[in-house]
């Protein structure tokens, strides 16, 4: 069996150094569509290092390492085909506001594989400190066609009940035609998302955009509409990625107000609103 889930249970957490400045952060910014207006003060706050103010969501590239769905594959027990994965999702928590320039040591585990029938499931987790203490962990939740099976822990669900009533906003935003080509020069090189052979091979009719590319996107909407452009205000943010987007389409980007917290759904508006990000919720102060 490709994934050998003992082994990759049982494997030694991976530990290495991160560090990052401004110039990362504000790759990361313009890759996830930050800048427009370029003269907006709001956007400013993204693009300019001497105000510059970190997106939570960040925390995903920081260092310009490997995205955890690409390191976890290179865990011991795991040897499965890049073109079989797909993000599956993403929960991100914050423990303390990220500076725009770092020193980090981040240590990374396989901490669950679970067996969904027709598929694999792998949590890579990532946990983040500087000698001040704990940043940020990242679970990245690894989807791997056709390697379930095995009789395995099927694991909790994630999905979630609908939000009630009709959203507090509705936001939309354009996905530029290069935005995957400038968002891959923040670490993830995966050729999914750029090599149109390679695409196609997976399934696809062409390049998709990166799932935390669509991620980031959102975070920006729901802190500049409704948590009044405080990136300080976000505690965590996780989402379950329901479906593709296109470069060149448009989000769809709906917020329902919660008792500390904020219900998101996103789809792509050409693909008659075909939901894109589920079950996502920012919790904040």
């Amino acid at each position: 069996m490709p994934i050998d889930a003992a082994k990759a249970l049982a494997a030694e957490p991976r530990t290495g150094e991160l560090s990052w400045d401004h110039k990362d952060v504000q790759l990361y910014h313009l890759g996830i569509g930050a800048g427009v207006p370029a003269t907006d003060p709001d956007e400013l706050r993204y693009t300019l290092e001497s105000r510059l103010h970190v997106l939570p969501s960040f925390a995903t590239v920081a260092g310009a390492g490997s995205p955890g769905v690409i390191s976890g594959l290179s865990m011991p027990g795991v040897d499965v085909d890049l073109a079989r994965v797909l993000h599956g999702g993403q929960s991100l928590r914050i423990h303390r506001p990220i500076p725009a320039r770092g020193r980090a040591t981040a240590t990374g585990r396989i901490a669950a594989v679970y067996d969904k029938g027709k598929a694999a499931v792998l949590v890579m987790r990532t946990e983040v400190a500087d000698d001040d203490g704990p940043l940020w962990t990242n679970d990245a939740q690894i989807y791997v066609r056709g390697e379930g099976g095995w009789g395995g822990d099927r694991g909790p669900s994630t999905r979630l009940d609908p939000p009630a009533g009709e959203p507090d906003r509705v936001v939309e935003r354009h996905v530029r035609e290069d935005q995957a080509l400038l968002y891959r020069l923040s670490g993830d090189r995966n050729p999914l998302h750029a090599d149109p052979d390679f695409a196609k091979r997976a399934g696809f009719d062409r390049p998709i955009l990166h799932g935390l590319c669509t991620y980031g996107m959102t975070l920006k909407a729901v802190v500049d509409t409704l948590l009044d452009g405080d990136v300080t205000r976000v505690r965590s943010y996780a989402t379950r990625f329901a479906g593709v987007v296109y470069p060149g389409e448009t989000l769809r980007i709906r917020m329902w107000r919660l008792d500390g917290g904020i219900r998101v759904a996103v789809s792509a508006v050409e693909r008659d609103d075909t939901p894109v990000l589920a079950d996502t919720v920012v919790e904040h102060t």
